[in-house]
């Protein structure tokens, strides 16, 4: 699969997530093999305003590229300008957000609200193509909701607007994250358009990337909830693909210093009590099905400063071995 000038093989690349797929995140799927990362979604709005916070979301560092910034918005002239700012960053290429189910994104007219008009979808993508000399992708849903199931016809809508990859997550808005996730509806736009199509939605494994790949045609598998508090299944997915070898998962041991890693990156970003915030939540995925699971999650839900970090990271370990 091609994007401008990158040529991916048969792998896997990193979900944008809001709130999630940071800087350091991003470094550190980089680092296991992850084919690119997308920034965390920026108000095309609040860009052009010169909100600092969006500006700070879009910032790209070289060691996460190939990497695109990721913009929302339901205005063609105001996602015009807001992806002419963008390219300060110098982006791989541009991404339009038209699959997020948050009610604060969806309820204010943009993500996945953008899929019950197809023709808007259409403008925006042409108006930003027009804007930027780099390629702009777009990311779908299945649809709206299971009454307005209308991915084909929005990549469609999309493909004629000029985007160079399209992306379907196989679920609709109302679903949020539920299950069950409909890898059909992501054959179903393989099938209508010309352009390269990425699939999306509930892969934890690299077989379940396989089956994806195998099942929908796809041409490239984007992994996000899959890989919170597992960066490593990139190196799992490329493993696979080369030769077969299914890695073993990593040990307590190398979960925690992997943890701490991605923290002290975050912390070198943005100020260890952010950082530290902010790793609440990813020590949680980090800990999953681990023995004392739920204490060691609400005793990370009190994280406040690195050294704190390490010492749960201990405990943990030393949990393991009882």
């Amino acid at each position: 699969m091609q994007i401008g000038n990158f040529t991916f093989s048969k792998t896997a690349a990193l979900a944008p997530m809001a709130g999630v797929a940071d800087a350091a995140f991003r470094r550190l799927c980089m680092s296991y093999g992850a084919a690119f990362t997308v920034s965390e979604m920026v108000s095309a709005k609040a860009l052009i305003f010169g909100d600092a916070k969006s500006k700070e979301l879009m910032q790209l560092h070289d060691w996460e590229r190939p990497a695109a910034i990721q913009l929302f918005g339901d205005d063609p002239n105001t996602m015009a300008r807001a992806a002419e700012l963008a390219m300060a960053q110098q982006p791989d290429w541009l991404d339009i957000n038209m699959g997020c189910p948050a009610p604060k994104i969806a309820g204010n007219h943009c993500g996945s609200s953008l899929m019950r008009e197809p023709e808007l979808c259409r403008r925006l993508v042409k108006a930003v193509c027009e804007a930027v000399p780099v390629p702009v992708t777009v990311k779908i849903r299945k649809g709206y909701s299971k009454t307005e199931v209308n991915a084909v016809e929005v990549a469609q809508a999309c493909e004629s607007g000029g985007a160079s990859v399209i992306t379907v997550h196989g679920r609709t808005r109302d679903q949020m994250y539920a299950p069950p996730v409909d890898w059909e509806c992501i054959r179903q736009v393989k099938q209508a358009v010309r352009v390269p199509v990425i699939g999306n939605g509930d892969v934890t494994t690299p077989q379940e990337a396989a089956a994806l790949y195998e099942q929908t045609g796809c041409d490239l598998v984007m992994i996000g909830r899959g890989a919170l508090g597992a960066p490593w299944i990139f190196e799992a997915v490329n493993a696979f693909f080369k030769d077969g070898t299914v890695l073993p998962e990593p040990s307590v041991e190398q979960r925690m210093d992997v943890l701490c890693r991605q923290i002290e990156w975050a912390a070198a970003l943005k100020g260890e009590r952010v950082a530290l915030l902010e790793a609440r939540k990813h020590a949680s995925w980090y800990m999953r099905n681990l023995r004392g699971a739920a204490v060691f999650r609400g005793e990370a839900g009190t994280l406040t400063t690195l050294n704190d970090l390490r010492r749960l990271c201990c405990r943990v370990i030393a949990a393991q071995k009882e």
